[in-house]
């Protein structure tokens, strides 16, 4: 299975996530800052590698907390 990140909400949020293509793990790739974005939409789709293939996706949130 190969994952991927298709939408993000904001848009700079590209910058922020990553995603590994093998295990569907999502990391930090910058700082997160509650004064600036306090809510992130991700949208991780997953496909197999079968004949036909196979997908699916789901919905990430992630609220920055103010600490």
């Amino acid at each position: 299975i190969s994952y991927s990140l298709q939408h993000l909400f904001p848009q700079d949020g590209r910058d922020v996530f990553g995603i590994d293509r093998n295990s569907g793990e999502i990391r930090l790739r910058g700082d997160l800052d509650y004064e600036d974005v306090g809510l992130y939409r991700l949208q991780v789709d997953a496909a197999d590698h079968g004949n036909p293939p196979l997908s699916g996706h789901c919905k990430v949130v992630v609220e920055v907390v103010d600490v």
